[in-house]
């Protein structure tokens, strides 16, 4: 049996309704995993950063990164502390609109 993740996608109709637009914003992902989420809505926000512990979730979706999202959607395999320490001074400069996390407690 083929096993299919949210083939109705209820999952990603409701982060949609509650991030509301996505037009023009910098959003941060925080356990991207490998990307699954990230293609359903990366396409409108301006740029994207997806973090994630896990390096082989990260590679996977380095690896499937679709062409068009190329330059606009970056991965880093980090913890959200990692992240915040590693880009401290960039994040002063250039803060998110929005950060969100899915199944990642």
């Amino acid at each position: 049996m083929t096993v299919q993740l949210d083939p109705e996608q209820v999952e990603i109709n409701l982060l949609k309704d509650y991030m509301g637009s996505l037009v023009d914003k910098r959003i941060l992902e925080i356990g991207c995993g490998n990307g699954r989420l990230t293609w359903t809505y990366a396409g409108q926000a301006f740029q994207v950063v997806g973090i994630d512990p896990k390096a082989e979730a990260i590679t996977d979706a380095i690896e499937n990164l679709p062409k068009s999202m190329q330059g606009k959607v970056d991965f880093e395999a980090c913890t959200l502390e990692e992240y915040a320490n590693q880009h401290y001074e960039a994040m002063r400069h250039k803060k998110f609109d929005l950060a969100f996390l899915s199944w990642s407690l």
